[in-house]
C-alpha cells in the first residue's frame, strides 16, 4: 500500500466512523469544536492576537500560504472558547485549509496538492530537510523592550496516527520558529524540546501505544478520537518558545510550517493568543532545591538596566519596595522579586520574570560526639553507626530538604553508607557535608566513639533438684543488673525454684551491656520402674527402665564407679548384679539388685566337692523356684526331673553312673517360659 493510498483509506475510515457515531446519536456535550476566522489582516493577527500588548513595537508583518482557488487561507484566527482545547484563542498556521481545522476529528485533512505550493528554504536549513511543501509563513520585525521573549504553542498533526504502518514512523511535517537580529545572516530555531537542541516534530514528540517508538512522552498530549475540538489525529502539550534578546535591537522572527515529502497529512501550529511576551530576565533563581541559595549574610545585586527606560520600581512578594526606584537593587532577604520598567510617557511596562531568592540556614550544631558500645563478641573497638540517626541529631535546625552525606576525610568524594562501621578503633572523626547547597557550608567534624565490654561472661547450665531453691549469681563489679524475670529484678543474685532460661544483662562503667544466660534444668532422683532381663541367651542383657515422670538426666552403672549414659547392659554372665542410677545434676543415686539366670554348660560329677551336680542357680531369687527341669539323654530318654530348689542332677540313672556325653534339658519356668538346651557331662 502506498502512502497516498493509505491516506485515502484513512480519510474514508474517519468519515465512515463519524457518520456512524452521528447516526447512533453519540454527540457529547463536551464535543464543542474550535472555530476559525480568515478575516484578520496579518498586522491584526500579530499586534492584536499574538502580542496584545502596548509594549509591542512591531512592523514589517507579512503572511504567506496556500493560494487556493476558492480563496480559502492556510492561516488565520481561531477561537476555542467553551471547548476543551488548551488555548482560548490565537493564531493558526496550517499546511492545508484552516477551514478543515475545526473538529470533530472526522476526516483526514490533506489539502494543497497539485497547486504549486512550495516549501521554505529557511525551514529546510533549520531542520536539515530538502523536500518541504505547502509552507505557511508568518514573519515580522520587532524591537524588544525587555531582554527576553517567549510565546506558547501547540503542534497538531494528522500524522499522529493511532494505528500506523511501520514505514510511516519517520514521516513528519516540519515547522520552526526562526529568530535573528535583523543584521545577522543566520536564524536560531526556538521550536525545540525543552533543554535540548532537538526540533519538535511528530517523530521527536510522540506517545506510546503504537508500533512507532515513543519519544519525549512528557510533552505529548494525546492521540485523538473522533470527538475532539480539532480535526487532527493528535497534538503536543502546550510548549514555550523562548530566547534572550537585547533591548532596543531590531529582530526578525519567522514562524513557518510545511509538509514533508508531499502534501498529504496536514499539520498546524496553534499560537496562544496574547502569549508573545517581552520580559525582563533578572537572572537565575537562587534556591535550595537547585543548590544555589544565598548564604547567610550574603547579598545579591540585581541589574535590570534597560536602554531607554525612564523609571524603575522593585517589588518583593508583590509588595512595592519603598525607595527601590533605581535600575539596580541589592537583595538582603528571601522572597520573590519583580521589577516594573517604564519607557518615557508610555504606560507600557514589560513584565519581569519572578526572581526567587532563598537563603541557606545558618546551621547550629546540636551534638557532634556520638557514642556506641561495641556490639559484637571480639570487642575490637569497631561497631556499626547509623548515620541517618546521627544526621537527625547533628543540627538543631536542619531544614527539610537538606541532603547530608558523610565522608571519612574532607577531600573524599565517596559518601559513607548509612550503616557505617568505623575503621579506626575506639575513636574516629568523620565529616558531614551538605550536598545540595553549594558554597555556604564547610564540612562538619563528627566524632565517633566506641566503648567496649572486655569482661568475659560464661553462660552456665545448672540443675535444680526437686523441692529445692537455687541462687544464680551474675558476678560482682558491674554498674547495673537486669534479670529477665517477671517482674524484672535488678540485683546481682536471684533465687529460683523452677527450671528455665534466666538471662541477666549487666552494664559496665562505660554503660555498655552484655548478657549472661543461666540454663536451669529441673532435676531429681530417679525411680526405677522395671528391669527387663533377657537371659538364658548367648548375649544376656538387662534394660533399666525409669519412671517417666522422673525429672533428671541420668547415667547408669553396675559397680557404682563407672557410669554410662545408656540404660542397656549387654554380655552379662549369670549371677547377682546391682544397678546404680545417678542424677547428673547431683540430686541423688538409687540402686537395686537383679539376677541374670543361665544354665551350666558342663559339670564334673567326680565327688571332688566342686561342680559335682548340674542345676540352675538363683531361680528362687526371681521367684522361679517351682520351675520344673527335665534331663534327657541324646535319644530322648527321661533321665531326671528336678525342681528349681533341688540339689540338681548328679549324673546317674537308677544308681548307675552315666557316661561322659552331651545331655539335653527343658526348663519350664513358672512364668510360662520354656527353655531348651544341652550341656556336657565330663568324667
Amino acid at each position: 500500500m502506498t502512502y497516498s493510498i493509505f491516506a485515502d483509506a484513512m480519510n474514508f475510515i474517519k468519515q465512515t466512523f463519524f457518520a456512524l457515531l452521528f447516526a447512533l446519536g453519540f454527540q457529547s456535550g463536551k464535543a464543542q469544536n474550535i472555530s476559525v476566522d480568515e478575516g484578520y489582516t496579518p498586522q491584526d493577527l500579530v499586534e492584536d492576537i499574538l502580542i496584545n500588548s502596548t509594549c509591542a513595537n512591531v512592523f514589517n508583518v507579512s503572511v504567506s500560504g496556500g493560494n487556493f482557488g476558492t480563496g480559502e487561507k492556510s492561516f488565520g484566527y481561531f477561537d476555542a472558547s467553551g471547548t476543551t482545547f488548551p488555548f482560548q484563542n490565537g493564531i493558526i498556521l496550517s499546511t492545508g485549509k484552516i477551514n478543515n481545522a475545526p473538529g470533530p476529528n472526522s476526516y483526514l485533512s490533506d489539502d494543497g496538492g497539485g497547486m504549486g505550493w512550495n516549501g521554505d528554504p529557511d525551514l529546510n536549513d533549520a531542520l536539515g530537510l530538502s523536500n518541504t511543501f505547502n509552507a505557511t509563513i508568518l514573519e515580522f520585525d520587532f524591537i524588544p523592550l525587555g531582554n527576553t521573549i517567549s510565546f506558547d504553542y501547540i503542534f497538531s498533526s494528522e500524522q499522529y496516527l493511532s494505528n500506523p504502518m511501520s514505514n510511516q514512523c519517520n514521516f513528519t511535517d516540519g515547522f520552526a520558529f526562526l529568530l535573528k537580529k535583523s543584521s545577522d545572516p543566520n536564524y536560531e530555531n526556538l521550536a525545540l524540546i525543552p533543554g535540548t537542541t532537538t526540533p519538535v516534530k511528530v517523530n521527536t514528540v510522540r506517545g506510546s501505544g503504537t508500533i512507532c517508538p515513543p519519544a519525549n512522552e512528557t510533552y505529548f498530549d494525546a492521540f485523538n478520537g473522533t470527538v475532539h475540538p480539532t480535526n487532527y489525529n493528535g497534538q503536543t502539550k502546550i510548549l514555550t518558545a523562548q530566547s534572550t534578546v537585547i533591548p532596543g535591537e531590531t529582530y526578525h522572527i519567522k514562524l513557518v510550517i510545511a509538509d514533508e515529502g508531499n502534501h498529504r497529512f496536514d499539520s498546524a501550529i496553534f499560537l496562544g493568543g496574547g502569549s508573545f511576551n517581552f520580559g525582563i530576565d533578572l537572572g537565575d533563581d537562587r534556591l535550595i532545591a537547585t543548590g544555589n541559595p544565598l548564604c547567610p549574610g550574603e547579598t545579591l545585586t540585581v541589574d535590570a538596566t534597560q536602554v531607554g527606560a525612564t523609571d524603575y520600581q522593585w517589588f518583593q512578594n508583590g509588595n512595592q519596595i519603598s525607595g527601590a526606584i533605581n535600575s539596580t537593587y541589592t537583595i538582603t532577604s528571601a522572597g520573590d522579586y519583580t521589577i516594573e520598567i517604564y519607557f518615557g510617557t508610555s504606560p507600557c511596562s514589560p513584565p519581569s520574570q519572578i526572581l526567587k531568592i532563598e537563603y541557606a540556614e545558618l546551621l547550629v550544631i546540636n551534638q557532634d560526639l556520638f557514642t556506641e558500645c561495641d556490639a559484637d563478641a571480639n570487642q575490637d573497638g569497631k561497631t556499626i553507626f547509623n548515620l541517618d540517626d546521627i544526621k537527625n541529631l547533628l543540627f538543631t535546625n536542619l531544614p527539610v530538604g537538606y541532603v547530608v552525606s558523610f565522608f571519612e576525610i574532607p577531600t573524599s568524594t565517596t559518601a559513607l553508607p548509612t550503616n557505617y562501621t568505623n575503621t579506626i578503633p575506639n575513636n574516629q572523626t568523620i565529616y558531614a557535608r551538605i550536598m545540595n547547597v553549594q558554597g555556604c557550608y564547610s564540612d562538619y567534624p563528627v566524632n565517633l566513639r566506641v566503648n567496649t565490654f572486655d569482661e568475659i561472661l560464661v553462660n552456665e547450665t545448672i540443675g535444680l533438684c526437686e523441692d529445692s531453691i537455687l541462687t544464680l549469681d551474675a558476678g560482682s563489679g558491674f554498674s547495673t543488673y537486669e534479670w529477665n524475670t517477671i517482674p524484672p529484678q535488678f540485683t546481682q543474685q536471684i533465687t529460683v525454684n523452677l527450671g528455665g532460661i534466666y538471662e541477666v544483662t549487666v552494664t559496665n562503667t562505660l554503660n555498655c551491656p552484655k548478657t549472661k544466660t543461666f540454663t536451669v534444668t529441673a532435676s531429681g532422683i530417679a525411680t526405677i520402674e522395671n528391669i527387663i532381663i533377657n537371659d538364658f541367651q548367648e548375649n544376656n542383657s538387662a534394660i533399666i527402665q525409669v519412671v517417666a515422670s522422673s525429672l533428671g538426666d541420668y547415667e547408669y552403672s553396675l559397680d557404682g564407679v563407672n557410669y554410662q549414659d545408656s540404660n542397656i547392659f549387654n554380655n552379662l554372665n549369670a549371677g547377682e548384679y546391682t544397678i546404680y542410677i545417678q542424677d547428673k545434676k547431683g540430686c541423688g543415686i538409687v540402686f537395686e539388685t537383679f539376677y541374670i539366670l543361665d544354665y551350666p554348660k558342663y559339670f564334673t560329677p567326680n565327688n571332688d566337692g566342686y561342680n559335682d551336680t548340674w542345676y540352675i542357680k538363683n531361680l528362687e531369687k526371681r521367684n522361679l523356684e517351682n520351675s520344673v527341669i527335665t534331663v534327657f539323654d541324646r535319644y530322648g530318654k527321661l533321665l531326671k526331673q528336678i525342681s528349681g530348689v533341688s540339689e540338681g542332677w548328679n549324673g546317674t540313672f537308677n544308681g548307675n553312673l552315666l557316661p561322659a556325653s552331651d545331655y539335653w534339658f527343658e526348663i519350664k519356668l513358672t512364668n510360662g517360659k520354656s527353655i531348651k538346651g544341652h550341656f556336657t557331662l565330663k568324667r
